[in-house]
C-alpha cells in the first residue's frame, strides 16, 4: 500500500463517521435514538437492512468461500424471498400495532415477563458472539497489512464505531448505511472486473465460466435431499426458510431497522426490497470469488494465504521445512498451469472428450495441491502453536494487495471496514436496545427520565462493543468465518423463531409450556451441536429448535392447567 490507498481508506471512513454524527446530532430522547423518529423510507430501509447483514465478513470471507468450495453457498440464501413475504404479512402489522421498540415486548404482551426475558437473553448472547466475529474480520485485515497485533486494530476500528453510533443511534445506522452500501458494491463490482481483465488475452468470459464450471466451482444448483451437506437447495428453501424468519421476523438488529420506517407499508416494501436484490447480491460476490480462482489459475498463489503468520513461521526451526513444501508446490503449478492451458484449448475447440481428460487432469493436481497445503498448515500449527492456521479468509484480500493497483486497494480495504463498520453499528444499536428496553428499563428500573434512558442506551452501547472487543482479541476460529457466522446464529435462532410462531400462532398456548419448551430446545441444539455437527448440517439446527419447541409446548399446554387466557 502506498501514500494514496491510506488516504482513500481512512478519508472514506472518517468521512462516514463525521457524517453520521454530524446528521443525527441532538438526540433527546428514546425515540429518536433507537427508532429514529420513524423516518425511514422503504429504500432506506432496504439498504439499512441488506447492510446490517452484509458485513465484512461476507466481503472478506465470501470470496474465499466461492474459490475452495465453488457458487454452492448461494443456495443458502434462497429461503429469504420466502421469509420477507411472511414476516410482512404476519409479523410487521403485529410489532407496528403494539408500538414496540423491540420485538421481545409482544413476547410479554402475549405471554410473560419470563418469557421475554428468555428470548431477550438467547438473542443477546447470539447477538454478541456475531458482534465478536464482525468486528474480528477488519481487525485481522488491518494486522495483515499493518504488522499490528490483533488487539490493537481491534480497538481502533471497534473506537470508530462507537463515535458515531452511540452519538446518532439507529438514524446514524441507516444514514451512514447509504453511503457505506455504495463503496461496498462499487468496490466489490471493480475488484470483478479487475480480475477478469487480468486473465490470459487469449481466455474470453465464456471460456472463463467454462473453465470454472469444468472444475466444479459453478455449482449453484445441488438437489441431492442430504442432511449433512450444508448446502442444497433444501436445505436453503426449508432450513434457510427457518433461519432467515428468525433473522429478520426475531432479531432486533433487523427489527430496528424496519420499525423505524413512516408506515407499515414502507417497512413491507424494504423487506421485499432486500429479498428480491439480496440474491443477486450474493451471487455478484461469490462469482467475483470464482473469477480469482480462475486468476490463480493462471498466476502462482501462495503456498499460504496468510503472509505474515507464514514469516512468522518461516523464522522457527520448521522454517526449512516450509521452504521445502514451497518449493514443490511451485513444481506442481508449473505442470497444473500446462494442464489448464490445454483444457481451456479444449475448451475453445469444443472437444468434450479431451475437456473430460483433462478436468479431471486438473482435479488431480489440484488434490495433490491441497495435500501440500495442508502440511503446511500442519507445520505452521507446530510452528507458531495456537495460531489460527484456516486461511481462506485471506485469498481474497490477497488477491487485493499483491495484484491490485494502488489506490484500487484503498478503496477495497475501504469496503472491507465500510461493511465492518455497517454491520457492526447495527449489531451494536440492536443489542444496547434489547439490554435497555427489555433488561433495564422493564426489570431493573422502571421510573426514570427520557434522558436517563437516552444516556443508559448510549452506555449499553460502548458496554457491548467493549465486549465484541474483547472476544475478537480473544476467539480464535478454525471456520471460515461466514460460516461460523451462520452457524453461530443456527444454534440460537431456531429456538427464539420457535417462541414467536408459538406466540403468533398456537394461541392455547401459554407461557409455562413455551418458556421450558424452549430450554428443552435450546439444550437440544447445543447438545446436537456438540456430538453430530458432523452428521447434522448446521442450517438444520434451525428446524430442529423451531419443531422441538412448538411440539414440547403443545404437549406441555395439555399437561399444565391454564393460567390465564391468551391476549
Amino acid at each position: 500500500m502506498n501514500t494514496l490507498d491510506w488516504c482513500i481508506l481512512f478519508g472514506t471512513l472518517i468521512f462516514i463517521v463525521l457524517y453520521g454524527t454530524w446528521k443525527t446530532r441532538g438526540n433527546k430522547n428514546i425515540e429518536g435514538y433507537l427508532k429514529g423518529d420513524n423516518s425511514m423510507r422503504w429504500w432506506m430501509m432496504g439498504v439499512s437492512i441488506m447492510a446490517t447483514q452484509a458485513s465484512a465478513v461476507t466481503f472478506l470471507s465470501t470470496p474465499g468461500q466461492a474459490i475452495e468450495d465453488g457458487m454452492r453457498f448461494l443456495q443458502f440464501y434462497f429461503g429469504l424471498p420466502i421469509a420477507m413475504v411472511i414476516i410482512s404479512i404476519t409479523m410487521v402489522p403485529i410489532y407496528y400495532k403494539l408500538k414496540v421498540f423491540t420485538a421481545y415486548e409482544y413476547l410479554e404482551s402475549r405471554f410473560d415477563l419470563k418469557t421475554r426475558l428468555l428470548a431477550a437473553i438467547l438473542f443477546l448472547i447470539l447477538r454478541g458472539l456475531s458482534a465478536g466475529i464482525t468486528l474480528f474480520a477488519p481487525a485481522l485485515v488491518l494486522s495483515t497489512i499493518l504488522g499490528w497485533s490483533t488487539p490493537v486494530t481491534t480497538i481502533l476500528i471497534g473506537g470508530f464505531v462507537i463515535i458515531y453510533v452511540t452519538a446518532g443511534g439507529t438514524k446514524a445506522v441507516s444514514l451512514t448505511q447509504r453511503q457505506q452500501m455504495a463503496v461496498i458494491m462499487g468496490g466489490m463490482i471493480l475488484a470483478g472486473i479487475l480480475a477478469y481483465t487480468m486473465l490470459p488475452k487469449n481466455v474470453s468470459f465464456t471460456d472463463t465460466v467454462k473453465l470454472a464450471g469444468s472444475l466444479g466451482r459453478m455449482n449453484i444448483i445441488n438437489t441431492e435431499f442430504n442432511l449433512n451437506d450444508r448446502y442444497n437447495i433444501w436445505s436453503g428453501l426449508i432450513a434457510g426458510t427457518f433461519l432467515f424468519l428468525s433473522y429478520f421476523g426475531t432479531d432486533q438488529s433487523q427489527v430496528s431497522r424496519y420499525l423505524s420506517g413512516t408506515s407499515i407499508t414502507e417497512s413491507r416494501l424494504g423487506l421485499i426490497f432486500n429479498g428480491l436484490l439480496k440474491i443477486p447480491m450474493q451471487f455478484m460476490i461469490l462469482f467475483i470469488g470464482v473469477l480469482v480462482f480462475v486468476f490463480y489459475l493462471f498466476n502462482q498463489p501462495p503456498v499460504f494465504h496468510n503472509v505474515v503468520l507464514k514469516e512468522r513461521a518461516q523464522q522457527t526451526p520448521q522454517g526449512e521445512q516450509l521452504h521445502v513444501y514451497e518449493q514443490q508446490y511451485d513444481a506442481l503449478f508449473l505442470e497444473k498451469r500446462q494442464s489448464v492451458d490445454r483444457l481451456v484449448d479444449a475448451i475453445q475447440h469444443d472437444d468434450a472428450a479431451q475437456v473430460d481428460v483433462l478436468k479431471e487432469e486438473v482435479k488431480g493436481l489440484e488434490a495433490r495441491e491441497r495435500v501440500l497445503r495442508d502440511s503446511v498448515r500442519a507445520t505452521i500449527a507446530t510452528a507458531v502453536p495456537g495460531a489460527k492456521v484456516q486461511d481462506r479468509d485471506y485469498i481474497f484480500l490477497n488477491f487485493v494487495l499483491q495484484h491490485l493497483p494502488n489506490g484500487i486497494i484503498g478503496l477495497l480495504l475501504a469496503v472491507i471496514f465500510s461493511a465492518a463498520m455497517s454491520s457492526m453499528a447495527g449489531e451494536l444499536n440492536a443489542l444496547a436496545s434489547t439490554t435497555t428496553v427489555d433488561i433495564y428499563k422493564r426489570s431493573l428500573k422502571a421510573e426514570a427520565s427520557e434522558k436517563h434512558y437516552l444516556r443508559a442506551s448510549q452506555g449499553f452501547t460502548v458496554l457491548w462493543a467493549l465486549l465484541a472487543m474483547v472476544f475478537a482479541m480473544l476467539a480464535t476460529f478454525a471456520e471460515n468465518l461466514i460460516q461460523f457466522v451462520n452457524i453461530v446464529g443456527s444454534l440460537f435462532y431456531g429456538t427464539i423463531l420457535g417462541i414467536f410462531l408459538t406466540a403468533f400462532y398456537l394461541k392455547r398456548v401459554q407461557s409455562n409450556a413455551v418458556f421450558w419448551a424452549a430450554i428443552i430446545a435450546e439444550a437440544v441444539v447445543l447438545f446436537c451441536y456438540y456430538s453430530f455437527r458432523e452428521d447434522i448440517a448446521f442450517l438444520l439446527y434451525n428446524v430442529i429448535g423451531c419443531g422441538v419447541v412448538i411440539i414440547l409446548a403443545l404437549i406441555f399446554q395439555v399437561f399444565t392447567k391454564r393460567t390465564h387466557p391468551a391476549q
